[in-house]
């Protein structure tokens, strides 16, 4: 249904939540679509800075797949078929794969955070969690393994070894665990944790856009870069940022001791 993922707006802040509490805000083919339009609306909202995404309900972030509408037979259809739907596809959740987004993204973790749920809040770039929440990616479990950035952005999140420990056991840990290894940035009361992570995207949103796209973007394609490259991609978005307006508002607001009032231009 249309209203499984809800959508509204709180100033320059986007709340995001999988409404679908009954089914552990797993994601049917439909409610994924729906999530997958929702951020392409929240990417081409100028006046959008920033978003938060939560699940709904007291239990879970996201269980991953709704596997009653999923089914687990991708890698034995024709290859043209499970290249469009999947792998040349926007992935689990919308931003998995191939759909990529370059304002801040906060993920509200109030619950369990499964296989393609975690995966979800692994694409974010913030994430705050509940004291009840646990993760875990337990595709190993039942033969198979992360297929939307599990694989790939687990390791850059908490190091590799913590990475393998996950993956190949298919364990889950809970909130304190996955806050000491750096997969969740802080932990907060369940009753508060949407609060808090819609102040903090506040804060965000009051951030000048660009410089955080143009880091975001340094940032995400440095990991795999010889350290030279990577220092010369950092610089060379330094002097692009050196030729916007933002910089300019924001060296006159630092000289004026009052706030910035960012364009992103």
């Amino acid at each position: 249904m249309a209203d499984d993922i809800l959508y509204e707006k709180h100033g320059r802040v986007r709340l995001i939540t999988i409404d679908r509490a009954d089914k552990m805000n797993s994601l049917d083919f439909a409610a994924n679509d729906r999530l997958t339009d929702i951020w392409r609306e929240f990417a081409a909202d100028g006046d959008a800075r920033a978003a938060v995404i939560t699940g709904a309900g007291d239990k879970a972030f996201c269980a991953g797949a709704d596997l009653k509408s999923y089914t687990i037979d991708y890698a034995t259809r024709p290859a043209a078929e499970f290249r469009e739907r999947y792998t040349d596809g926007t992935g689990f959740g919308g931003i998995t794969r191939g759909l990529e987004i370059d304002k801040p993204i906060v993920a509200a973790i109030n619950g369990f955070a499964i296989s393609g749920g975690l995966e979800l809040a692994e694409a974010c770039d913030i994430r705050f969690c509940s004291p009840n929440a646990e993760f875990a990616h337990q595709d190993v479990n039942w033969g198979f393994h992360p297929c939307d950035g599990g694989c790939v952005r687990l390791p850059q999140i908490v190091g590799l070894g913590n990475a393998m420990e996950m993956i190949l056991s298919g364990e889950r840990i809970d909130a304190a665990h996955a806050e000491k290894i750096g997969l969740v940035n802080r932990i907060y009361p369940l009753a508060d944790l949407v609060a808090r992570s819609l102040e903090f995207a506040e804060v965000l949103a009051s951030r000048a856009p660009l410089a955080q796209r143009y880091a975001k973007h340094v940032m995400l394609r440095s990991f795999d870069m010889p350290m030279g490259d990577a220092l010369k991609l950092e610089s060379r978005s330094f002097y692009d940022l050196g030729r916007t307006e933002d910089i300019n508002e924001g060296t006159t607001a630092f000289r004026e001791k009052r706030p910035a009032d960012f364009k992103g231009r």
